[in-house]
């Protein structure tokens, strides 16, 4: 009788080890899919951008003739004209953000709320990992003062993982810029602030809620928004601003404390 108790209970214990074993194989399985599927999906924005962003293949020879000037101006022509090709396949893709020499080079949608576009890619296909995207309130008719734009920060690396580099001085000054174009305009923006913050309740005073900041035509809260970024910061850019520049905030979820966020915030670069 011992035995056979003994024995019977020397299977449980397999059946329970093979089906422990099991579902780990299962779910190693279903987070590979779903790196797979995740890698597919950057591997389709990858190709978008190579297939309408800009051909720098200008040979030696048109270097000589062509100053830096002009090649300037040529390419922000093309990208401008690629932007309004990509609004062809959606109509909700308002432009595209890229800071060279990072893994941010994405096309950014609007859509009616800051909702649909947290789970959708620039298809309009469900998606983890969604979109960046331009806050909806942002107005291009006028246009608005702050383009705010908010992004994931994943695992992967990929969307708006990169924004928190920014923490460390040293990634900032090997990556000053942010490029947004749209259909409209090439521009660029010199980044004057870096930041920790998080989502704040209604009942707190005197903190800095940037997320809420889009327009203005109020010079003191135009300047009391610099103010707050700056003083803010991480560290000192060099970069300030005036009433009358526009702006760009990069915004991403961090971890540091519950309901966390990290910004960038970027002032236009004016012509000279």
């Amino acid at each position: 009788m011992k035995s056979n108790i003994s024995e019977s209970s020397k299977m449980s214990c397999k059946t329970i080890i093979y089906i422990f074993l099991s579902l780990i194989i299962i779910f190693a399985l279903i987070y590979i899919l779903k790196i797979l599927s995740m890698e597919k999906e950057a591997k389709e924005e990858s190709d978008l951008l190579n297939e309408t962003l800009i051909d720098n293949n200008i040979s030696t020879e048109e270097n000589k003739i062509i100053d830096e000037n002009t090649k300037k101006e040529n390419e922000s022509k093309e990208r401008i004209a690629k932007v309004k090709k990509l609004q062809e396949q959606n109509s909700d893709i308002v432009g595209w953000v890229e800071i060279k020499g990072t893994n941010i080079n994405y096309p950014v949608l609007q859509g009616e709320d800051n909702e649909y576009y947290m789970t959708h890619n620039y298809k309009k296909e469900k998606s983890e990992k969604g979109s960046i995207f331009l806050d909806y309130r942002y107005n291009f008719d006028k246009p608005s003062t702050n383009l705010l734009i908010y992004g994931h920060n994943l695992i992967t690396g990929e969307m708006f993982k990169d924004l928190l580099k920014y923490s460390h001085e040293d990634f900032y000054k090997k990556h000053p810029v942010i490029r947004f174009t749209t259909a409209e305009e090439d521009a660029e923006y010199e980044i004057l602030s870096a930041f920790k913050a998080r989502v704040y309740y209604e009942t707190e005073e005197n903190v800095f809620r940037y997320y809420q900041f889009i327009d203005t035509k109020s010079k003191d809260k135009y300047n009391e928004f610099i103010q707050n970024a700056k003083r803010n910061s991480l560290y000192e850019t060099g970069v300030d601003a005036e009433y009358g520049d526009s702006l760009i905030t990069l915004s991403t979820c961090s971890y540091h404390v519950e309901n966390g966020r990290f910004a960038v915030i970027g002032r236009e670069k004016t012509t000279e």
